[in-house]
């Protein structure tokens, strides 16, 4: 049989778990309304100039993509200020991630990173049969001071989450550094930020001003977030460009597709959209972080597009309770927090409705007061 040839690891994969589509809901509950609050997207939709963009570029779609995705990388040269050279594309940030693996574990080399983050990480070991040192977060963030005790020479890839998805934490640029300067050469580090955009605190680093002091440093950033077009798939890597050209070897052909490309190229001059989509999450996240204070309800403190929450009942209890009223939000235990939620922030009618249908639950849960 086939699978008596399939390597044993293959067998232990947990595949990933997407948070529910409104579509799919829609059509097991028999809803007609339903706001989707569970994914990190921008309630605000594509990036306008993104979506004319695509309008434009339709009747090309007998065409292959340009594989290199040329346009792109200058364009994102020019506005990061980084060579074309030191930029790879993904079909998505989580492509690359997997590249990673691809391209650098050997058997025996081991993956480290931390509990409670994000899923791919794990299953980019798990994918090549690698094993993934998880160490315990502090104050529900990566203890950078932990992992470090944890480098060993068997360490090949650090992934790091900055900030942190699924619990809205950041490092500062001294904490990140004092790791980085710990770091083995021959230790690649991948620097994930897609949230970067999001976030205002004054000691949040920018990884790529990192990147001339730290050869072995990749920082991962895509268009899935403040540029709201997750379901096209762009993501891209920075590095040095003899690390770009390892991973562009183990890349699919035509990773970035055309539309991909020519929305993500005309998203980087959509500086308006990019503005309002800051202010629109800064001001809904103050409202659900104020909103959960008055509950007394424990939550971590966010500096992303999303809060999680600590219940003391499995995520999914409240899951199942709120998307029978037409809100998806995300339970947590694929991440490694089975008694939480994720929720995103949305636009202002949809956390008005939100944090409606979830003090409901709550209540009916016998969670909250009466």
């Amino acid at each position: 049989m086939l699978k008596d040839v399939v390597p044993a690891h293959i067998f232990t994969i947990k595949p990933y778990q997407p948070g529910k589509p409104i579509a799919e809901v829609k059509r097991e509950l028999h809803l007609d309304d339903v706001i989707k609050m569970a994914s990190n997207e921008n309630p605000l939709g594509p990036s306008p100039r993104a979506v004319e963009a695509i309008r434009r570029s339709l009747d090309d779609l007998n065409y292959y993509p340009e594989d290199s995705g040329f346009y792109l990388r200058e364009k994102l040269s020019q506005k990061l200020k980084v060579g074309p050279e030191m930029l790879c594309l993904g079909n998505g940030s989580s492509e690359i991630i997997v590249n990673v693996g691809r391209a650098f574990l050997k058997p025996g080399d081991e993956i480290l990173t931390s509990e409670k983050s994000f899923v791919m990480y794990y299953l980019c070991g798990a994918y090549m049969g690698n094993p993934v040192v998880r160490i315990p977060v502090r104050e529900y963030g990566f203890d950078l001071d932990a992992m470090a005790a944890a480098l060993t020479p068997q360490t090949r890839i650090v992934f790091i989450a900055n900030p942190n998805n699924p619990t809205g934490t950041y490092l500062s640029e001294s904490s990140l550094t004092r790791f980085l300067d710990k770091v083995r050469p021959e230790t690649l580090v991948v620097l994930d930020e897609a949230y970067f955009e999001y976030v205002d605190a004054p000691d949040y680093p920018d990884g790529l001003k990192l990147l001339a002091r730290y050869p072995n440093l990749l920082v991962l950033r895509t268009f899935s977030k403040i540029y709201g077009l997750a379901g096209i798939r762009v993501g891209y890597g920075v590095g040095a460009p003899e690390l770009i050209d390892i991973l562009n070897r183990v890349k699919l052909a035509f990773n970035a597709n055309a539309l991909g490309q020519e929305a993500a190229v005309a998203a980087l001059d959509d500086d308006d959209f990019v503005a309002r989509s800051i202010q629109n999450n800064r001001t809904g996240r103050d409202f659900l972080q104020d909103a959960f204070r008055r509950l007394d309800m424990p939550f971590v403190p966010s500096v992303t597009n999303f809060i999680m929450v600590l219940l003391a009942i499995p995520g999914e209890t409240l899951f199942d309770k709120m998307q029978r009223q037409g809100v998806l939000v995300r339970p947590l235990r694929g991440f490694g927090v089975p008694e939480a939620v994720r929720i995103t922030v949305g636009r202002p009618e949809e956390n008005a409705r939100c944090l409606a249908v979830f003090e409901a639950a709550m209540k009916e849960l016998g969670c909250l007061g009466k």
